[in-house]
């Protein structure tokens, strides 16, 4: 009886040992396996929060903006936690974080690799290139000569009264006289002639006269 008693007490300690073992294997295991990534995006910032890593193991996160690093490679234990600003950017931009777990295996992977986009702050957007509209080409109007008109024919007024004709004075002579051939010694020749042509028929009668007392 008391070796079958001993055998049942070596059992049970065996088993409570074995139980414990499990236990204890199975707390140190689970800070291992939490791995908790947690991080944000906004306009302005980027917010890294990694907790329950395993601290016996080197962990490393790496930030990139656009391909370009905010946060170069960097190691931590079991957590890290980190606000990084983001530079001003007139468009969406996209923001990678890979995270490297110590741990990770085959058979569990506690590695994070993932992307956002984030947009531009309000009053921080680029304004788009403006497309000039298309112009269409322009034609050229068929010009029409005008036509002439007619001048309108002015018919000149007839005068309502006649303008009274003005008779020159008997005694006053002509100034303005049409060319005759005459001038002022005209009267002077005449009276000559006069003279002359009397004194030729004196001379004729008294021949006469002569003429017949002597027959």
């Amino acid at each position: 009886m008391q070796i079958k008693h001993n055998g049942r007490v070596r059992t049970g300690a065996i088993a409570a040992v074995s139980f414990a073992a499990l236990v204890g294997t199975g707390v140190l295991a689970t800070p291992a396996s939490a791995h908790t990534p947690v991080w944000s995006v906004t306009c302005d910032k980027v917010t890294v929060d990694l907790t329950q890593y395993n601290s016996r193991v080197e962990n490393t996160v790496t930030i990139t903006v656009d391909g370009k690093d905010l946060l170069a490679t960097t190691s931590f234990k079991s957590k890290f936690h980190k606000t990084l600003e983001l530079a001003k950017h007139g468009q969406d931009v996209s923001v990678h974080l890979v995270v490297k777990a110590g741990d990770t295996t085959a058979k569990h992977n506690f590695d994070k690799d993932e992307t956002k986009t984030v947009a531009p702050c309000k009053g921080d957007e680029s304004t788009p290139p403006t497309v000039p509209p298309t112009t269409p080409p322009t034609t050229t109007p068929t010009t029409v000569p005008a036509t002439p008109t007619t001048p309108a024919t002015t018919v000149p007024a007839t005068p309502t009264s006649s303008a009274p004709v003005v008779k020159p004075s008997q005694s006053t002579p002509p100034t303005n006289l049409a060319e005759t051939g005459g001038s002022s010694s005209t009267p002077i020749i005449g009276g000559i002639a006069a003279a002359v042509v009397a004194a030729g028929a004196g001379l004729l009668f008294m021949n006469r006269k002569r003429r017949s007392s002597h027959s």
